[in-house]
């Protein structure tokens, strides 16, 4: 694993994920970076709600069944109550598949407001940043 993505997730390339035009599906690179961003979290041991308010993708080349997949995450900006996060995802077969960033915003669901980040959630931040294996 690089040091510059802290999180790693491989998953194999499903025959349901492909469309009409016997490609992997626009909507599954998502989920692909969402498998990420969730994994980012886990090893961060979030404690607030997060909420994903923006998602862009790049898509580099069309994947197929069968294939392998890695995407990778990592935060590259934390602000006030919302960070943003870097994907790609390498295909085995093809390379450099696709890139996307996502906002993620920590949101209370009782209060239906967005909560500041904290100065001890910045510091996990910064450190899995630093060092991936931590």
């Amino acid at each position: 694993m690089s040091p510059r993505w802290p999180v790693e997730v491989r998953l194999p390339v499903l025959w349901g994920d492909m469309d009409a035009f016997q490609h992997v599906n626009n909507t599954v690179y998502l989920r692909w970076f969402e498998s990420a961003r969730i994994a980012y979290f886990a090893k961060l041991g979030l404690p607030m709600t997060p909420i994903l308010a923006r998602a862009t993708c790049d898509y580099r080349k069309a994947v197929k069944f069968p294939d392998t997949i890695t995407v990778r995450g990592r935060v590259t900006k934390v602000g006030t109550t919302s960070f943003t996060m870097r994907y790609e995802v390498q295909s085995e077969k093809l390379g450099l598949a696709a890139e996307g960033e996502g906002i993620v915003v920590l949101y209370d669901y009782t209060t239906s407001s967005k909560q500041p980040i904290d100065d001890a959630l910045r510091s996990r931040i910064a450190a899995l940043e630093e060092n991936p294996d931590a």
